[in-house]
């Protein structure tokens, strides 16, 4: 009779074991079924907030462009401005070492032509004022009208006239 006590305290024992095992499974299993659950409403919240969310970064990111592209454009006016107020101080420049070059081969070409015996335009205008006054000294001495002024001449055939025929009609007056 105590083994069968034993037994039946033995049986007890697995079975109380066994429903306290069970309860436990049902509470365990019960919490793992709303947390499914709650992991698939987050999931479905998600999926809804998440077309909205998308839809948001979509406008802020448009707005971003926006400014940054304003921000770009007021840059790019303002290198511009930039480069063209170089760019003019350089053809000021330009212009200025073009008119010393100019200054300095026109200063050479006349002492070259110095050296070879060509006469200046002030040599020429020198003689031409000198020859004006002879041919009025002359005609005033010989009692006849004054020649044409070589002056005259010389204007009238835009200031290219020859030396030689210029001398030549100046001695022609003085020997008259």
């Amino acid at each position: 009779m105590v083994k069968k006590l034993k037994q039946m305290a033995q049986k007890k024992a697995t079975s109380s074991g066994s429903l306290l095992d069970n309860a436990l499974a049902g509470s365990v299993k019960d919490s793992a079924q709303q947390i499914w659950l709650a992991g698939m409403g987050a999931f479905s919240k998600a999926q809804e907030e998440g077309g909205k969310v998308f839809e948001a970064l979509v406008k802020e990111g448009l707005s971003l462009q926006r400014k940054t592209q304003a921000v770009a454009e007021e840059k790019l006016g303002a290198v511009t401005s930039k480069m063209s107020g170089m760019a003019g101080e350089v053809q000021a420049k330009a212009g200025q070492h073009w008119d010393k070059l100019e200054t300095i081969f026109e200063e050479r070409t006349a002492k070259a032509l110095n050296k070879l015996g060509v006469p200046s335009a002030k040599d020429v205008e020198a003689l031409i004022k000198r020859i004006d006054e002879l041919s009025a000294q002359v005609a005033k001495l010989s009692g006849t009208a004054p020649a044409k002024k070589a002056r005259a001449t010389a204007t009238k055939s835009n200031g290219a006239a020859k030396p030689a025929a210029k001398r030549a009609a100046a001695r022609k007056s003085a020997a008259a």
